[in-house]
Parts: C-alpha cells; sequence; structure tokens
C-alpha cells in the first residue's frame, strides 16, 4: 500500500514539475528578454551601473531557465533521464545551473550595492560607483562561478543509474557552504541589507541639490531592487533550506513513501526557487507606474513602429510599382 502511494507521488511530482517548469520557462523567456529589450533601448537606462547588472542578470536567468527546461522535457520525450546514460549531459547540466546560479545572485548583491553607493550623501561613496567597477564585477564574477564549477565536472558521475555527487567531501562543501552560505545566507545578507541601506538614501536625496531626472531615476531603480530583493530572500531561504536537509539526513530510496513526499516538497519549493530566474520584470512592472510607461513607450512608439516600417519597406521592395501610378489614371475626365 505504502509503495504504491509513493509511486503516485512520483509521477505526480515528475508531472507537476514538467507543467511547472515549462510555464516558468515561457513566463521567464519573455520577461527577461524584455528586460533586456527595455534596458538596452532607452537612452535613460545606458551606462547606469544597476541596469547593467540587471541585464547581465537577465542573460543568465535565460540560460538557467533553459537548462531547468531541458532537464524536464527531455526525460518526457525520450521517456528516460538522458543524464543517467550520458555522462557528459549529467556533469554539463550541473556546471550550467551552478555558474548561472552564482551569476545571478552575485549580480542581485552588486545591483543592491551599487545602488547604495550611488545615492549616498557622501561624495566619496558616489565616485565608487562606476560603470567601470560594475563591468570588471561583473566580468570577476562570471570567471569565479565557472571556475566553481570544475569539481561538479570531477564529481558529477552515473552509479546505479542514478546522475548525482557521492564524493562526501563535496557533499559536505554542499551541505554546509554552499548552500547555506553561498548561494544562500551571503547573498541574501547583502542584497538586503544594501537594499534597505539604498532606500534609506532614497528617502534623504530630496534633501540635496540633485537634478530631477537622476533623483526620480534612483528613486525608481532603489524601489525595483528593493522589492526585487524582498521576493528573492522569500523565495531562497525555503529552498535552500530543504536542499541542506536532504544532503545532511542523506535522503534516499531506502525509505520509498518519505523519499516521495520529501521529492514532491523539494519540487513544490524548487518551482518557488525558479521563480527568482522569471518575474523579475513583473515585478519591475507591477510595482513601477514609470518602468510600465517606459515599456509602453519601447513597445508601442519604437519596437512597433520599427516593425511597421520595416513591413512597408520590404512590401514596397517586393512590389516597387504598385503606388506608381499608370499615365492613363493621371487624365482628368472633365
Amino acid at each position: 500500500m505504502a509503495s504504491s502511494m509513493a509511486i503516485d507521488i512520483l509521477r505526480f511530482t515528475q508531472q507537476y514539475s514538467l507543467y511547472s517548469n515549462s510555464f516558468t520557462f515561457s513566463i521567464g523567456t519573455i520577461g527577461n528578454l524584455l528586460n533586456i529589450l527595455v534596458f538596452t533601448t532607452l537612452k535613460l537606462f545606458r551606462n547606469n551601473q544597476c541596469v547593467l547588472y540587471v541585464v547581465t542578470e537577465s542573460i543568465a536567468n535565460i540560460f538557467q531557465l533553459t537548462t531547468f527546461a531541458l532537464l524536464y522535457i527531455l526525460p518526457a520525450i525520450h521517456q528516460i533521464d538522458p543524464a543517467t546514460s550520458s555522462l557528459f549531459w549529467c556533469k554539463f547540466r550541473g556546471m550550467v545551473i551552478s555558474s548561472c546560479t552564482l551569476i545571478s545572485f552575485s549580480t542581485i548583491c552588486f545591483s543592491a550595492s551599487h545602488q547604495y553607493l550611488s545615492t549616498s550623501h557622501h561624495l566619496y561613496l558616489r565616485q565608487l560607483s562606476t560603470i567601470k567597477l560594475a563591468r570588471f564585477l561583473i566580468c570577476t564574477s562570471i570567471i569565479i562561478s565557472i571556475l566553481h564549477t570544475i569539481p561538479y565536472s570531477i564529481f558529477l558521475e552515473i552509479r546505479s543509474s542514478v546522475c548525482g555527487i557521492f564524493n562526501q567531501n563535496m557533499l559536505n562543501y554542499l551541505s554546509y557552504f554552499y548552500y547555506p552560505v553561498l548561494s544562500g545566507l551571503l547573498p541574501v545578507l547583502i542584497a538586503s541589507v544594501f537594499s534597505f541601506l539604498a532606500y534609506n538614501n532614497v528617502r534623504r536625496i530630496v534633501r540635496r541639490q540633485v537634478p530631477i531626472v537622476r533623483r526620480r531615476l534612483d528613486q525608481q531603480l532603489t524601489a525595483m531592487i528593493l522589492i526585487r530583493t524582498i521576493i528573492f530572500i522569500v523565495l531562497t531561504v525555503p529552498y535552500d533550506i530543504h536542499r541542506m536537509y536532504t544532503y545532511i539526513a542523506k535522503v534516499n530510496q531506502s525509505n520509498l513513501l518519505y523519499f516521495a513526499i520529501i521529492n514532491l516538497i523539494g519540487s513544490v519549493l524548487a518551482t518557488l526557487f525558479n521563480l527568482n530566474y522569471a518575474i523579475s520584470f513583473y515585478i519591475f512592472f507591477i510595482t513601477s507606474a514609470r518602468f510600465r510607461r517606459q515599456v509602453k513607450h519601447v513597445l508601442v512608439k519604437k519596437c512597433w513602429r520599427r516593425c511597421k516600417r520595416w513591413f512597408l519597406y520590404s512590401r514596397n521592395q517586393v512590389n516597387p510599382n504598385e503606388n506608381v501610378r499608370s499615365p492613363e489614371s493621371s487624365v482628368v475626365l472633365d
């Protein structure tokens, strides 16, 4: 009885993961592409450090969501998980997920810290917030994140048709440092502290003689990043706690029903966690009226008009004489 219930739970979990990740991939890809489009199109956002971090995060999120989608779509298509038979895919997917997670989380921390620096009433702190430093930090983050995947390429292996890490030292690293600190407490602490400090700076920015355009931009970006950080904390902490528990408690299939329940809980928390990579655009859009106007401006007044001009130009190229009147049609009858 317990084994049949466990099998039913595992089947439900598999279907739930497939549909939830497909949904997250769809809305996330659209949202991240719109982030890139809006923030790179408007002149107001150009050469802004915080915006550069958001664009970098959106690019990393697209790669992350694509990998997550393949994790569940490929087994559904082939009726078997390719990671259980292909050592390359077993290692590669773990490396991509780890690197994209660190890049995405580090850019969230960088955007919060740079927003604090750029809104500070101390001149020497504002001078630290430069586009050159932002580019350096992004490049450093990418390099470190890639180097961090080297242990995954070494210790990820296939045993008994299971792709996973079986080295005890690596498991200890994941249980006691990676999940609780590197992808858990550390980015949550950095992002939350600097976001609230930046928010306090913006509340006092009215007292300083700052151009109104700059003041509005700082207020907009600070509010967007603060709300983004709060949701980031809510979605990240439960997942990291669950991952730490599964590694420390060494959850396995010896107790199939217990394993199935933990797996179901993990799938639900993973869905919420994966929203980190999908919903930044929607958070900005819902919480900022100014951003909604900017999105409308880009989509309607820029993209739509460009598409319309391109369509008319292509039509004229195909039928160049369509709009040229014949001599007979120019004769006016009395």
